[in-house]
């Protein structure tokens, strides 16, 4: 079988070549009645527009490489799917890369976008106890964003959530509530996330004429048993405790587990002593199948890849651009839970 050339959707639609052309390109000023009959062409001789083709004439790529170091983190997991999403709807594609490490398997990584002739590349940053970027995506020539979950100290094209904000907003709710016995249980000593939020919470105690306890705050791995513990030494030891922000969704479970040893309850009613209000900084679906359902400010995930995929966009269309910040605040969902 023959296979149909641009030639032949020209014939077909009765129009010149350039004109497909630049109906399938979505370039210059073709009338919508024009765009129909060649597209009504294309469908009827079933055409298919080589992409990359296209591109290798034009001495332009259609492809960017994203960078996903953790596929266990939900987070950028919710990221990518956007990302891919919102490229796709601009006519780019994503070659995925893994890199095990941010040495040679990094670097092999980002050879292979080169190699593959990607036009700009996006790296989602799983890391949460520096500052830094790898020295490899430091020094890459390519248009680049970063997406992360912390603040990176660099001068780069960062698309990142506020957690100052988030956790300011989640203890202002709970000061509103009732609540004048809160904790923050999660999260390493040297996590740059519980570090950010941390600082948010103090702001809002604070602003609110409230004290801050080092004893309200407890520190440990995300080990659901880890947290469960902590958490049940907390309330052990702070019984006036009637609110937990929790560092992380595995941070919920343990701290239903540890509520629960200590005889309590979880539950907004600041009234009823033995009800806990939990709040959390992200919306799991596994952990809002149980009842009650989590209040939680939003990481507001699908945002940061939209606003990712635009970003690397502009900086491939125009290269001079100076280097942007965008910062994305959370959104209070409000459930049972708190």
């Amino acid at each position: 079988m023959k296979k149909v050339s641009i030639i032949d959707v020209a014939r077909e639609a009765g129009v010149s070549v350039s004109t497909v052309s630049l109906v399938l390109r979505q370039k210059g000023k073709i009338s919508s009645a024009t765009i129909e009959k060649v597209h009504v062409a294309i469908e009827k001789l079933g055409y298919v527009h080589n992409v990359a083709a296209a591109n290798l004439r034009a001495n332009r790529s259609n492809l960017i490489g994203l960078i996903l170091r953790d596929f266990s983190d939900s987070y950028s997991i919710k990221v990518m799917a956007s990302i891919v999403q919102e490229l796709e709807k601009q006519g780019f594609m994503v070659f995925l890369g893994q890199p095990l490490n941010e040495g040679e398997h990094l670097e092999r990584c980002l050879l292979s976008f080169k190699q593959q002739g990607v036009a700009g590349v996006i790296y989602l940053s799983s890391e949460t106890t520096s500052a830094k970027l790898p020295t490899q995506i430091r020094h890459c020539p390519l248009p680049l964003v970063v997406v992360s979950q912390s603040l990176i100290d660099e001068e780069c094209n960062l698309v990142m959530r506020d957690n100052r904000q988030a956790a300011t907003l989640a203890t202002r709710y709970l000061i509103e509530r009732g609540h004048r016995s809160i904790a923050y249980v999660g999260g390493k000593e040297n996590d740059l996330i519980r570090q950010q939020r941390l600082s948010g919470f103090r702001s809002a105690l604070t602003q609110s004429g409230m004290v801050w306890r080092d004893e309200a705050i407890a520190s440990c791995s995300e080990d659901t048993r880890a947290v469960s513990n902590a958490t049940r030494h907390l309330l052990e030891n702070n019984n006036t405790i009637t609110a937990l922000l929790c560092h992380s969704p595995d941070a919920i479970i343990g701290c239903i587990n540890g509520i629960h040893q200590v005889g309590r309850t979880v539950g907004k009613d600041v009234f009823l002593t033995q009800q806990v209000a939990l709040l959390g900084f992200e919306d799991m679906l596994h952990v809002n199948l149980t009842s009650p359902s989590f209040t939680y400010v939003s990481s507001a995930s699908e945002e940061s890849g939209r606003q990712a995929a635009t970003l690397i966009i502009r900086k491939i269309n125009e290269p001079e651009l100076l280097n942007q910040r965008v910062t994305l605040s959370g959104q209070l969902v409000v459930r049972e839970s708190a």
